[in-house]
């Protein structure tokens, strides 16, 4: 189902301090997430939702990532159809570890990406 096109920015217009929206599986996420990213599985993500909108409460735009952008646009689509300010990264956390962003464990040690 396509509603249009996805809202997409690059890894390059995410501030120190932009809310991200991690969707990708927990063995993704173990190996390596960027700091303070929300994790909710796409495949949990419906029935979690509640806990999206308590996190980005005060309407905060959210950046979604994945590991390239194929789910995460899936999801941006579904929160801008639920009336979200959301947009998908391109590159997902690919783009974001190649261009030198930091990923981390849940330990807060130096993770990787899978």
């Amino acid at each position: 189902m396509n509603f249009g096109p996805v809202p997409t920015v690059g890894v390059d217009a995410l501030a120190a301090d932009s809310f991200i929206l991690d969707v990708r599986e927990d063995d993704e996420w173990t190996a390596g997430h960027a700091e303070g990213a929300l994790h909710i599985p796409m495949s949990e993500f419906v029935a979690r939702f509640g806990e999206l909108t308590e996190a980005a409460e005060d309407g905060r735009r959210v950046h979604v990532m994945c590991r390239v952008g194929g789910r995460s646009a899936q999801v941006t689509q579904y929160l801008v159809q639920q009336g979200v300010d959301a947009v998908n990264v391109d590159g997902g956390m690919q783009v974001w570890e190649a261009t030198g962003r930091p990923v981390v464990t849940n330990e807060g040690a130096p993770g990787t990406v899978v």
